[in-house]
């Protein structure tokens, strides 16, 4: 069967679009994918509108039998990620693939074979994956947690992809969990005591980002996230190109109350951002604004009402890890945008992360406020 399956780059925006549209096609009929908006999709392998080809290269490849596209996969290298330390995930001879996506079995074994080829190719010795396209976008592949559709900037997948990649000789390196919260509910006692006491300490000044700030406010929380996250496998810092682009795409979903920056004698050393969940809003919008969508995404933009709010970054400067202040830091954050949230927003739900397996500190401040995983990913790796 796959040798009658062609493999092809992708040149043309007509391949780029058409590399988009297969997954439409491919879950259909699944109730909990959520279809992206193309154009986001398309300006995600761009290189003109993803600040991350400023320090990154990509190939994709379409896999055609018969006529028709039957699958997909990129290829890429990251060039800041090779600078990093082996023992953090990235550095020298790595490169990744992700944005897969097949029909069967034997299609998936050959583009993932085309990927590899590409990836010796430019030099590279093991590969990670599957990763979409930077480890800030959609890393990893959903092995648990279908059931119900994933948020904004997370991603799905078919159940049978997992069994592929592990019989193309891939090992799990690392997964990645997101945890499920009831917000309606106040916290344990416990995580009262310590809000009540951050709240009287005359230190600590926790506040809302200032959106006529923006671009300032941006340079606060990136200081903070290099800094925080700086030591944790897969870590490779956001550079200003693509800040600028997030910046423009985040920006409409972006609300003060739900963007804390916490001081400590003046000086910022912590961040939590939340985000209306948009996907709730782009789901029956089937990927198209047009003819109309473009009316409701405004109008819901204007005054979001969601059931879910997702917490995707979140971090306390390195010198503060670890101790009780940091956990100060964060309960505190946390109660002050769980209550906008229910309060201006109607949400009832938080999805907090993704929070890597192995970080004991965030897993154990989603645990403490009674959260619980609700999806789990995995990123795999192989020697070339």
């Amino acid at each position: 069967m796959a040798n009658d399956v062609t493999i092809r780059e992708v040149r043309t925006t007509r391949d780029r679009k058409t590399f988009v549209d297969l997954p439409f096609r491919l879950y259909r009929d699944d109730p909990n994918w959520v279809p992206p908006l193309k154009s986001e999709a398309l300006g995600l392998i761009t290189p003109a509108k993803n600040g991350w080809f400023s320090h990154a290269k990509a190939q994709l490849f379409l896999a055609e039998e018969n006529g028709q596209v039957v699958g997909r996969i990129s290829a890429h290298i990251d060039t800041l990620a090779l600078t990093m330390p082996a023992a953090q995930g990235f550095g020298p001879g790595v490169g990744q693939w992700g944005l897969m996506e097949a029909e069967r079995e034997d299609i998936f074994t050959v583009l993932l074979a085309r990927a590899e080829d590409w990836l010796r190719d430019e030099g590279m010795s093991r590969a990670l994956g599957p990763i979409s396209m930077s480890i800030w976008e959609e890393p990893g592949l959903l092995v648990e947690g279908y059931d119900h559709p994933p948020t904004v900037m997370m991603g799905h997948a078919k159940p049978e992809y997992r069994g592929w990649i592990e019989a193309a000789g891939y090992a799990a390196v690392k997964t990645l969990l997101t945890y499920d919260l009831d917000i309606t509910k106040p916290f344990p006692p416990i995580v009262n005591r310590i809000i009540q006491s951050g709240e009287k300490n005359a230190r600590i000044r926790i506040r809302e980002v200032d959106k006529s700030k923006f671009d300032e406010e941006a340079a606060i929380i990136l200081g903070i996230l290099n800094d925080a996250w700086s030591d944790n496998w897969g870590f490779v810092p956001l550079t200003e190109p693509e800040i600028a682009d997030v910046g423009i795409k985040l920006k409409p979903i972006v609300f003060e109350d739900l963007i804390r920056i916490a001081e400590l004698d003046g000086k910022p050393v912590a961040f939590m951002i939340t985000l209306p969940d948009l996907n709730e809003a782009i789901a029956p919008l089937k990927g198209s604004l047009l003819p109309f969508g473009w009316a409701k995404l405004l109008l819901w933009l204007r005054k979001p009402k969601v059931r879910t709010m997702r917490v995707p970054l979140m971090g306390v400067v390195k010198e503060l890890q670890s101790s009780r202040m940091a956990s100060q830091l964060a309960f505190t954050m946390i109660e002050y945008i769980r209550r906008s949230s229910v309060e201006r927003y109607g949400a009832s739900r938080a999805e907090i992360g993704w929070i890597l397996d192995d970080n004991q500190g965030m897993r154990s401040i989603a645990e403490t406020i009674q959260s619980h995983v609700n999806k789990t990913y995995i990123i795999y790796e192989r020697h070339l």
